[in-house]
């Protein structure tokens, strides 16, 4: 149990206001009130609102500002305030609130920070509260980084006890009765009689008593619906299809749009002609947007038919153009000139590899799609004053940001509606697909347009997950790791998307190395270097980010080094490992696939380790080598959160992510040619089909002193455990993804 003011060390305020028999609660870090966004879009009969909570005659809303891209985030952030509130928030109704600086998110941009997440000196910390403050200055309200528990863990419990302890003290002033009397129970405040009063029937009291501040956490031996298996919010909608997504919205005199953009990216447009498409049936208009064209018809499949209809005159790309050259590129950055950061430098490397037999290995990853399920999609309404957008995105105010530069419009005239996103894996932390829709918008003002893009607009105009190569050098000592040295090169994700949002990359882009440069282990002599290509492709983040291709590059040269020397993968890794609950993980992961047993002929297990986002994972994949190829028969995940909010969603994400992570390691890749992204459609990049998924065992642990995420760090170990299970079934040592360049699966 703890006080509000011991919490995190920092003061909180409680901001509240009510009107028309209603009352709201939310809270916000340090000593200075934010402003309530909510107050601007109040209806009437509507009640006031502050940020997380609000009570009205309709029931209870819980703000849940972190998107759902599928992950559960909403179902979460809900239980979180729910957990303290005392209701069942399957009775509340769930809203993602405005984009405002309030929901800013004070985690994420600690992950740009060359701080290691297992360092605790007063550097650490100060780096993290820096990282805490430029997120509320900035007003960052942005969902990524696996950052959503974390976040908000703290300001979503505490606003929820506010509330909790503001509607007993109105009941307390209705019925003369002191605190000790009185308790709460799913919405109500129950009298010692056990007679109840609902919340909505103190909400008109609540309204003139200021919020109490001086709140106390409930026990987690108390709780009913944290670390208990939940139902998510969204399960049943999901389940029976009724569940609104951008693409499903309808609204009153709504046009269907789409757009096409030059496939050689960055190419323009240099002329149209659109006589064919204009006759087509259903078709409104063809209208000039941004680098292409935007076809507005009568419903979606006709805009589709009609935009393949328009004959476009491309520019060329000004991009390197070829996988080829892109990879040497990659190559030729590996130069001082280029050297981004090395983090990690412990020992003497050069003299340790003098006079040693010197292990060299050369990786490489290619760029990967996003692809989620959704493909962009976006409704959007102008008018004069005023812009309307409705879809799923994790940037809101920078969505508002951009559309008001675009537009001329205020930001505050420009209201961004999130709504469900069908999957994003990072590309929803874009806002192209909106721009574009805005410019349709502009065109043809006071229409609802619905604007969607083709599949394979959308595989060619991601903003892929960066190619990456890696130089590794290495020595062993008496049986034992002595020298690691890895030398990692790929364009900046920082430098990409942040220009595309309006802000300066600033120093080191911690991301070409994360993964990788901050593993906890001490081998004496041990150095990680970045070294920053020059921007070709436009990118962005991808689930895992850094990690997610850094995983593979680290642990397939650990695994080398370790054959070499002659040592257990498992043991040399635990021999190696300071970090007590990284070696939990280890120690689990091995007792949970019997580590070390004869699995008989033909079949080898691997095993990979990656800390990211704070997560200590380790993984162990099972594999059969056959005629026909490589079958993958059980993965074994051990992963440590700090606590573990909710089993059954936490098993789900950390299945999800080894699925994710081994399908693209397996078989996907983007290529380019003349800057054009070869792969269109699903068919062209397969990831894990159905039968050819493995059995995930899952064990979560507790033992980190911080609660963490889970969306991603499953996703980084899944490649290399993979690629080095082959290596023990086979012989093979596969150094370039994806895999199934080198061989078959079955």
């Amino acid at each position: 149990m703890g006080r509000v003011k011991t919490i995190a060390r920092r003061s909180f305020l409680i901001g509240s206001a009510a009107i028309a028999g209603g009352v709201a609660f939310g809270t916000y870090l340090y000593k200075r009130e934010g402003e309530n966004p909510l107050l601007a879009y109040l209806k009437p009969g509507e009640t006031a609102i502050t940020p997380y909570v609000k009570i009205d005659a309709q029931g209870i809303t819980l703000i849940t500002p972190r998107a759902d891209v599928g992950q559960g985030a909403w179902s979460m952030q809900a239980h979180m305030i729910a957990e303290e509130l005392d209701i069942d928030p399957a009775t509340a109704i769930l809203s993602s609130g405005p984009a405002s600086a309030i929901y800013y998110n004070g985690v994420v941009g600690a992950e740009a920070m060359p701080i290691a997440a297992t360092s605790d000196t007063i550097l650490a910390r100060t780096g993290r509260g820096a990282a805490d403050v430029m997120g509320k200055l900035m007003g960052l309200h942005i969902t990524g980084g696996s950052s959503t528990v974390p976040d908000m863990y703290d300001r979503l419990r505490m606003a929820g006890a506010v509330a909790r302890e503001t509607l007993i003290r109105a009941a307390m002033k209705q019925t003369g009765l002191p605190r000790n009397q009185l308790s709460t129970e799913n919405g109500c405040v129950v009298l010692p009689d056990g007679l109840k009063i609902e919340y909505l029937d103190l909400a008109v009291a609540a309204a003139d008593i200021k919020p109490v501040q001086d709140v106390t956490l409930r026990d987690p031996s108390q709780w009913r619906y944290l670390t208990k298996p939940q139902k998510r919010t969204d399960m049943v909608a999901k389940s029976t299809g009724t569940l609104t997504y951008g693409i499903d919205m309808v609204m009153d005199g709504m046009v269907y749009a789409t757009t096409r953009t030059n496939p050689a990216i960055g190419g323009g447009i240099i002329g149209f002609d659109a006589e064919a498409a204009e006759t087509m049936r259903g078709v409104r208009d063809v209208l000039p947007i941004s680098g292409g064209i935007a076809v507005v018809a009568d419903n979606t499949w006709r805009a589709f038919q009609a935009a393949q209809a328009v004959e476009c005159d491309w520019g060329p790309s000004p991009y390197i153009g070829n996988t080829d050259e892109q990879f040497d590129a990659v190559a030729n950055s590996m130069t001082d000139d280029h050297q981004d950061s090395r983090f990690k430098d412990e020992g003497d490397v050069m003299a340790a590899l003098d006079g040693a037999k010197v292990i060299e290995a050369e990786y490489r990853i290619p760029y990967l799609a996003h692809a989620p399920l959704e493909p962009m999609s976006v409704v959007v309404k102008m008018t004069d004053t005023r812009l309307d957008i409705w879809t799923g995105t994790q940037i809101p105010r920078f969505v508002q940001a951009n559309m008001a530069k675009l537009t001329g419009l205020d930001a505050d005239n420009i209201h961004v509606h999130v709504i469900m996103s069908g999957g994003s894996f990072g590309r929803r932390l874009e806002d192209d697909y909106i721009a574009q829709a805005v410019e349709i918008a502009m065109q043809l003002p006071d229409t609802p347009i619905k604007m969607i893009w083709q599949r394979e607009e959308d595989f060619t105009h991601d903003f892929p997950r960066p190619l990456a190569m890696a130089r590794a050098k290495g020595a062993v000592k008496f049986g034992a790791l002595d020298v690691f040295d890895l030398s990692i090169a790929a364009p900046s994700v920082a430098e990409s998307s942040l220009a595309r949002l309006g802000q300066p990359a600033i120093g080191p882009d911690v991301a070409i190395v994360a993964g990788a440069w901050d593993q906890p282990f001490a081998i004496p002599n041990y150095r990680v270097t970045g070294y920053r290509t020059p921007a070709m492709v436009p990118i962005s983040s991808w689930r895992s980010v850094g990690a997610s291709g850094n995983g593979f590059l680290h642990e397939s040269f650990m695994d080398e080094l370790c054959h070499v020397a002659g040592v257990d993968p498992l043991k040399e890794r635990l021999r190696l490992c300071w970090h007590d609950p990284s070696r939990k993980v280890l120690e689990a992961v091995g007792e949970m696939s019997d580590w070390g047993s004869d699995l008989g002929p033909n079949r080898g297990r691997g095993l990979a380790f990656t800390l990211a986002f704070g997560v200590p994972v380790a993984e162990v994949v099972e594999v059969t080598s056959t005629d026909d190829g490589i079958r993958i028969d059980k993965v074994f995940v051990a992963a440590d959160v700090g606590r573990v909010l909710d089993p059954v969603n936490f098993e789900a994400q950390v299945q999800g992510g080894v699925i994710f992570g081994l399908g693209h390691a397996m078989n996907c890749e983007l290529t380019y040619q003349d800057g054009v992204a070869e792969q269109d459609n699903f068919h062209a990049y397969e990831g894990m089909r159905l039968y050819q998924t493995p059995q995930i065992i899952v064990r979560g642990l507790e033992n980190g002193d911080k609660i963490r995420g889970i969306g991603e760090p499953a996703v980084p170990p899944a490649a290399p455990a993979l690629a080095n299970a082959i290596f023990a079934a086979t012989g093979q040592r596969i150094r370039e993804l994806p895999l199934s360049k080198s061989i078959d699966f079955v």
